[in-house]
């Protein structure tokens, strides 16, 4: 698996959702369209452990976070960007989704959640914003934002 193969199955997602909104309506279309257990997201997550074995994503890290962005805003009718980061049991900054956020989760350890969900898709829709947070485990999560756009903001104190 390689880069351009990665770069591949990302194009192949972002076309299929063309021009749907994100919403969670997406999120079932891509749950039934690209299950967990099905040979797109078996592709997308072997790709992931490569890349990160060989260096070329989640080569950062702050505050025991990995991420990286392969792929800057380019694929689909969204001009989606894609970024991987890998999180175990914490909680990253919050932040804002201008054009809302498709995440692809991919638990490490059997248990492990990401915002409470498990293995599969979750859409964000436009506007919402959150604490990325990672339970029970490891897990890499590969996110899809329209235009790259992400705002990272000051939330109030809990």
């Amino acid at each position: 698996m390689t880069q351009d193969d990665f770069n591949s199955l990302m194009h192949d997602v972002a076309t299929t959702i063309g021009t749907r909104p994100l919403n969670a309506k997406l999120g079932a279309f891509l749950n039934e369209t690209f299950p967990h257990d099905g040979s797109v997201v078996k592709e997308i997550q072997t790709a992931c452990k490569t890349g990160i074995a060989e260096g070329w994503l989640c080569e950062n890290e702050n505050r025991g976070i990995h991420y990286s962005r392969p792929i800057k805003p380019s694929l689909g009718n969204h001009d989606f960007s894609v970024d991987v980061v890998v999180m175990d049991d914490c909680r990253g900054p919050h932040h804002a989704h201008p054009g809302g956020e498709i995440d692809l989760i991919l638990p490490e350890d059997p248990n492990a959640e990401f915002d409470e969900h498990g293995k599969g898709w979750l859409v964000y829709e436009p506007g919402s914003a959150h604490y990325p947070t990672v339970t029970g485990g490891k897990a890499v999560v590969l996110y899809l934002l329209p235009n790259g756009a992400i705002e990272f903001t000051r939330a109030k104190k809990e």
